[in-house]
């Protein structure tokens, strides 16, 4: 392959480091200064001194529903192009409703074994409030 093939994808990468370093530059230049004291440089400046710990522990739960949340999105997000390109598969006499009720029973599958495994369980302790 020649250079001038991967040309623009150079050219996009040297861009894209050259913005960000201008922008971290432009921030640290211009950037307004903070004084320097406890309150200011606390997590979360509201004019009021902090109490208790900044990080509360949090159930794995949380995480898990998140992850299956994603999962799912993902897997609804594929739904769509079998929705925008039925029609064309219609008119050209090809079938695809085996392969979009395939896809429905693995998501239906993946939720019936969340059930089982009580992933969806919102009994949340209190320590985690």
């Amino acid at each position: 392959m020649q250079f001038e093939a991967y040309l623009p994808v150079f050219l996009q990468i040297v861009l894209s480091v050259a913005m960000g370093l201008g922008i971290i530059a432009a921030s640290c230049i211009f950037g307004q200064r903070a004084k320097k004291n406890a309150i200011n440089n606390s997590p979360y400046e509201c004019g009021m001194p902090t109490f208790g710990k900044a990080h509360m522990n949090m159930g794995v739960k949380f995480y898990v529903v998140a992850l299956l949340f994603v999962v799912f999105d993902i897997e609804v997000l594929f739904m769509i192009p079998f929705a925008l390109i039925y029609s064309d598969f219609v008119a050209a006499n090809i079938s695809i409703i085996a392969v979009v009720m395939f896809f429905l029973a693995l998501m239906i599958a993946g939720i019936i074994y969340e059930v089982k495994k009580n992933a969806l369980d919102w009994n949340i302790p209190k320590t985690n409030l």
